[in-house]
C-alpha cells in the first residue's frame, strides 16, 4: 500500500443515467471542481441589540468538470465518449446524431481517488487494504454543456444535485477509508436505489 499525502494526479469519474449503465469519464477528464453548496443562516436583530440566528436551507451541490471528447455523446458501452448527450437526448448509433429535448433525465456522478493501482471504475470497490475517498452525488441534473475550441476543443459540463430528495433522503456523500476497511460498490442506479 502506497503511503501518499495528498490525492493528485489520478481519479476516476462515473456518471450515470437513471436505469443505465456506468459511463466511465476518468480519460477525457482534466479538471474536477466539487461546490458541496451552503449551510448558511441569515441573523435576526433584537432590539436589546441581540442576534438571533435564522438557518437558510442547504444549497444544491455543484460539479463542474472540463474535458476533452472527441465524440458528440456516447453512443454504447461503458467508456464516455462525448458529453452533449447527458444534457439533451441520446443516440446508441453512428453517426451519433443529438439533438435538442425538453426531456431531462437524472443522473448519479461518482468520484474516487484510491491508492489501488487496478481501479478502473470509480462506482466500484477498491481493495481492501488501499486507501480511498470517493464523492457519490445522486437525483440531480446535468444542466450545461458547453464546448470551447481555442486551438483545442474542450467541453465544460455543470451537474447539480439537490441536498435531499423530496423526502428528505441524502442526495449527496462523501465516503472514505484508510485501508483497514473496505469502501463497499455502488449499486445501479434505478429509480429507488442512489447508492
Amino acid at each position: 500500500m502506497t503511503d501518499y499525502d495528498t490525492w493528485s494526479e489520478l481519479g476516476l469519474i462515473a456518471i450515470t443515467q437513471v436505469g443505465g449503465s456506468d459511463i466511465q469519464f476518468g480519460t477525457l477528464t482534466e479538471t474536477i471542481d466539487l461546490d458541496m453548496g451552503e449551510k448558511d443562516f441569515d441573523t435576526i436583530v433584537t432590539v436589546a441589540g441581540g442576534r438571533l440566528i435564522k438557518f437558510t436551507p442547504e444549497t444544491e451541490t455543484t460539479i463542474t468538470l472540463e474535458l476533452y471528447p472527441l465524440e458528440a455523446g456516447t453512443d454504447t458501452g461503458t467508456t464516455g465518449k462525448g458529453v452533449y448527450d447527458l444534457l439533451q437526448s441520446t443516440d446508441a448509433s453512428q453517426p451519433v446524431t443529438i439533438t435538442s429535448t425538453t426531456s431531462r433525465t437524472k443522473i448519479r456522478l461518482a468520484v474516487l481517488w484510491t491508492d489501488d493501482p487496478n481501479m478502473t471504475d470509480a462506482t466500484a470497490a477498491p481493495a481492501g487494504s488501499h486507501k480511498a475517498v470517493r464523492f457519490v452525488g445522486a437525483d440531480g441534473y446535468i444542466t450545461s454543456a458547453k464546448a470551447n475550441f481555442t486551438g483545442v476543443l474542450k467541453w465544460t459540463i455543470t451537474a447539480k444535485f439537490p441536498p435531499f430528495d423530496k423526502d428528505g433522503n441524502a442526495n449527496v456523500k462523501w465516503e472514505s477509508t484508510d485501508g483497514t476497511a473496505s469502501l463497499t460498490a455502488l449499486a445501479s442506479y434505478t429509480s429507488t436505489t442512489k447508492w
